[in-house]
């Protein structure tokens, strides 16, 4: 019995300890802004409509990456009727032109890291790359 007021306040403590982040969000009452984009260079539409891209936009693309490797089919016709190349360098990239201002942007915001740039190339590094590939090489440097 003597060992009732230390497990209570134990309790006590844990219970704050648990809850705090809780309370502290909630009292702080900052949230953050959601990033501003950049509007896409070409055109205002897309190939889905705004609210769906912003939604589902990886689900998209995981299905023309499915389509287009294992099934060889790169036409993916629009929710319009618009007929587009299943391709992330050559057809999102070609609107959405800068990825540090439009992709990474969001993704930083919602704390994802998304596979894509695994495998593909930012058109912008690309260009990048390959200017400095093309350089003369320093003496000793060796290909």
């Amino acid at each position: 019995m003597r060992d009732r007021v230390w497990i209570t306040l134990g309790l006590i403590v844990f219970l704050v300890g648990i809850t705090y982040p809780i309370w502290f969000n909630n009292a702080a009452g900052v949230r953050a802004e959601a990033p501003v984009l950049r509007k896409p260079v070409k055109g205002p539409n897309c190939v889905a409509p705004l609210e769906y891209m912003r939604a589902s936009h990886m689900e998209l693309l995981t299905a023309w990456r499915d389509e287009v490797v294992r099934q060889g089919n790169r036409r993916f016709v629009a929710f319009d009727g618009r007929t587009y190349t299943m391709s992330l360098s050559k057809t999102c990239l070609d609107c959405h032109d800068n990825r540090a201002e439009f992709c990474d942007r969001c993704h930083s915001y919602a704390g994802v890291s998304p596979y894509c740039w695994d495998c593909h190339v930012d058109p912008r590094q690309a260009r990048t790359v390959r200017a400095w590939a093309g350089r003369p090489q320093a003496e000793g440097w060796a290909r």
